[in-house]
């Protein structure tokens, strides 16, 4: 008994299975997945409807061998009044279908069951009125192509040349017609469903493009949010620090007072030219710079400065990552200045294997909270350049800033010499 029960449970399942995978396969040839076509879907305006209806233009050419045989093909006025109305019928068919506008877009279901209709009128119409009436196998081929997802156009454009070759070879004098009729089905309803790819493919590029160009204009915002945020917080910061000592200055040494109002005006030019730049797109620090607008920061802060080994840069770094870390060292000279409270900041620059790291340690109160917006957008800046930026405590405390970014080693061939055999 226990042997039945698992044959039958084993059964049972493998039924569950197969039914699941039969309706997993129905689904995907009933998938919408070209959601983006508008062929076949409900107008939304006149210019759609246009371009619908000069689609539907074209194919009706095709339909002149049916009328010219109610006209002259001989039939009695019963047989004629039905193929009238039958080909009316199937004409009011294919345009619902093709323009799917009849007050609510057509569900599924009614898709399928108008081209089942439409197949039908077909083949009771060349089997009852002549060969003339094939040709509407050609427009069935061509609304599969029109309305049908790409995966069930594949199989239901050959299923209905198929149809079309059956009820050929049964039809009266229609045997001529079949090699005529069979490729324009064919054609017709794969060039169908390649108009509908087409178009899907120009609107997915259409929407890749507008979404590039909104990508492209967020870049560019926060570039210039990074860069106002370092120069002005560097620019500022200093000029707060010189107007504090000019105040202090002013009563009893007024000269000296002097100079740091001048100094003022100098960074203020300076912040003005900068913010220029950096509005332009053309704002690229360099580390000679911005070295020596660290120790006047510092000593404005009264900050005792190490910046010797920063000072000459490396023959190896190219621009883009020499302008990375020029910020890098702006915004570290920047928190040293407004949050640290220390008396010794140290600026290094040294080589880690293939990258360079500069350095910026104090003796400080040391990391407290999370990193600012100074700070991540500093990280975004490096990863541009390929580097990476970490932060902590220093080897003595206080806080330490490593920023690290590729070399571009220069390359030297060596001279190879050659001798031949005498």
């Amino acid at each position: 008994m226990r042997g039945v029960d698992e044959r039958c449970e084993r059964e049972s399942g493998a039924a569950e299975r197969g039914g699941a995978r039969r309706a997993a396969w129905r689904r995907s040839l009933t998938r919408e997945d070209d959601v983006l076509t508008g062929i076949g879907r409900e107008a939304t305006d006149r210019k759609q409807a246009l371009i619908k209806l000069m689609w539907v233009g074209i194919w009706m050419a095709y339909m002149t061998a049916p009328v010219r045989d109610l006209l002259n093909g001989g039939h009695g006025p019963l047989a004629t009044a039905l193929g009238c109305l039958g080909l009316l019928a199937f004409l009011s068919a294919y345009c619902v279908l093709l323009f799917r506008h009849v007050g609510r877009p057509l569900d599924h279901r009614m898709v399928v069951g108008a081209l089942v209709a439409m197949a039908a009128l077909a083949a009771v119409l060349a089997l009852t009125l002549g060969a003339s009436w094939l040709v509407l196998f050609v427009y069935v081929s061509v609304a599969c192509g029109a309305v049908l997802p790409l995966r069930a156009a594949r199989l239901a454009i050959p299923l209905v040349t198929v149809v079309l070759l059956l009820v050929g070879l049964t039809a009266r004098d229609a045997r001529h017609l079949l090699p005529a009729l069979v490729i324009p089905a064919l054609l017709g309803g794969f060039a169908m469903s390649g108009v509908r790819q087409l178009v899907r493919t120009t609107r997915a590029l259409r929407e890749a493009r507008a979404t590039v160009a909104q990508l492209a204009a967020n870049e560019e915002r926060l570039r210039l949010a990074r860069d106002l945020h370092d120069l002005l917080g560097h620019s500022l910061s200093l000029i707060t620090l010189k107007s504090e000592l000019a105040g202090r200055l002013l009563p009893a040494r007024p000269e000296e007072a002097g100079r740091q109002v001048a100094d003022i005006e100098r960074v203020s030019r300076q912040a003005l030219v900068d913010v220029r730049e950096a509005v332009g797109g053309f704002r690229r620090p360099t580390l000679k710079a911005e070295v020596a607008g660290a120790r006047t920061a510092l000593a404005a802060a009264g900050i005792a400065a190490d910046v010797g080994r920063a000072a000459d840069g490396h023959p190896d770094l190219p621009p883009d990552e020499e302008g990375a870390l020029a910020w890098a060292l702006r915004e570290a000279i920047t928190n040293v200045v407004r949050h640290s409270g220390a008396l010794r900041c140290a600026v290094t620059l040294t080589e880690a294997g293939d990258e360079l790291c500069l350095t910026v340690s104090d003796d400080g109160r040391g990391p407290e909270g999370p990193p600012g917006n100074g700070l991540s957008g500093l990280s975004e800046r490096l990863q541009l350049a390929d580097g990476r930026l970490e932060t902590g405590s220093g080897e003595r405390g206080g806080f330490a800033l490593r920023a690290y970014v590729p070399l571009s080693r220069r390359a030297t061939a060596p001279e190879l010499s050659s001798s031949t055999p005498g």
